[in-house]
């Protein structure tokens, strides 16, 4: 951005945490609201009710709220709040966060739980409805502030991030669009669960399928000329020689996920699962193996699907191999906006006596809703949301104490990108 961010006087920073340790008590009964509805990511009518109870704490502030269904793409929706300054050179943010977990709505981790006055467990308590909370009351201080109004901001909650409908490019079209709007983007994301960190970068993510066919025969006749090595072997060769190939290469990950092979194979995609048949004394027919793939640029992901495409065209004999790349997140290039805008991040958590905040190792992040915006905007920063560990697990838990700082944190952030002259 051209113009200067403002400093912040102490007073400033005793204001936020005075407003923050107020709103404590209510952003952490909101949190166990959320937690408490279960908004698997196929749960539409769980999803619109988490949905629906941010609509209420934002349209409380003054935005203007939408739901954007989401039958197009086999999802619930998203949840789109604006709120524009009436000055039309205002510093546009979208804040990004999402509804969703990955918790059914027949698992057996459904309910919030106090562990401490520290921690909380929960479906989603940190993945991410900690962030949202984040979020929503870092708004709230804003407002009382009286500086809303001096920011252009869009909060887009997703419903689809933990599984992203198809086709992405319908799925994820919200979130370029509300980048392509935007000067920056703040993702809500518990990174790598480290307050000391946050994401200027993230590795993109791409689903991969390999399917391999050869002659099936009686076992006794493998490995001869007239019939070969059979699928199961082709497809361990194949894997093997990706893995030499790609595993030592910087922030670069390959993984097989799922494997079926034998005789007679079907595989089920909608439930990641699939039977197989075959006999220790058949040789193998067919083999299908689903995984993905990780890369930190989109030059490497480029580089790597070149790679992996050479080694499955050169089959052993009596064998053909096939691979199909999905179309999936993009990286989260390092750029000199995301690092700026990651030292005015780290100033404001020294300023409110919180230390320092540096980038995250993206080998320590999965993929996230907010590659999606990185490209279309000037600067974009992740991993801003509530800490905690076991994501994706019954055993997650959140941090509560990092709750209320990076409500300060992010409020003090969004202060200083208000503009000199607004």
């Amino acid at each position: 951005m051209s113009s200067q961010l403002h400093g912040a006087s102490l007073s400033l920073e005793q204001t936020i945490k005075q407003h923050s340790a107020q709103l404590l008590p209510q952003a952490l009964q909101e949190l166990e609201q959320s937690v408490n509805i279960n908004s698997g990511s196929m749960n539409f009518t769980g999803v619109k009710a988490v949905g629906a109870l941010a609509e209420q704490q934002l349209s409380a502030l003054g935005f203007t709220t939408q739901w954007l269904d989401g039958r197009e793409f086999n999802r619930a929706g998203h949840l789109l709040a604006s709120n524009i300054s009436d000055d039309p050179l205002a510093t546009k943010i979208v804040m990004i966060g999402h509804l969703d977990t990955v918790f059914s709505q027949d698992d057996a981790f459904q309910a919030f739980r106090r562990i401490d006055d520290n921690t909380a467990a929960g479906p989603g308590v940190a993945d991410m409805k900690g962030g949202n909370a984040i979020i929503i009351n870092s708004l709230r201080i804003l407002k009382k502030l009286g500086l809303l109004e001096k920011l252009s901001i869009q909060v887009l909650l997703t419903g689809d991030e933990e599984s992203s409908g198809e086709p992405l490019q319908l799925s994820k079209q919200a979130i370029v669009d509300a980048a392509i709007w935007a000067d920056i983007a703040l993702g809500f994301e518990n990174g790598d669960n480290n307050i000391g960190t946050a994401m200027a970068a993230r590795r993109g993510y791409t689903g991969w399928t390999l399917k391999v066919s050869a002659q099936p025969a009686h076992s006794s006749q493998i490995f001869t000329p007239e019939v070969g090595s059979g699928a199961i072997f082709e497809a361990a060769r194949i894997l093997q020689s990706i893995r030499t190939a790609l595993s030592s290469q910087e922030n670069l990950s390959f993984n097989p996920g799922l494997i079926l092979g034998g005789t007679r194979i079907n595989e089920q995609s909608e439930s990641s699962s699939g039977q197989a048949f075959g006999k220790s004394n058949v040789i193998a027919k067919d083999v299908i193996v689903k995984g993905d793939l990780r890369a930190f640029s989109q030059q490497q992901l480029i580089n790597a699907k070149q790679v992996m495409s050479e080694i499955v065209a050169d089959n052993l004999p009596h064998s053909h191999a096939t691979i199909e790349f999905e179309t999936g997140y993009p990286p989260m290039a390092l750029s000199k906006g995301n690092l700026a805008l990651l030292a005015h991040y780290h100033q404001a958590s020294v300023d409110l006596g919180y230390g320092a905040v540096v980038a995250a190792n993206p080998r320590k992040a999965g993929a996230a809703d907010i590659s999606f915006a990185a490209n279309h905007v000037e600067m974009a920063l992740d991993g801003l949301g509530l800490m905690g560990r076991g994501a994706h697990t019954k055993d997650e838990v959140a941090d509560l104490t990092t709750l209320q700082k990076n409500i300060e944190k992010t409020t003090l952030l969004l202060v200083r990108l208000i503009k000199p002259n607004s």
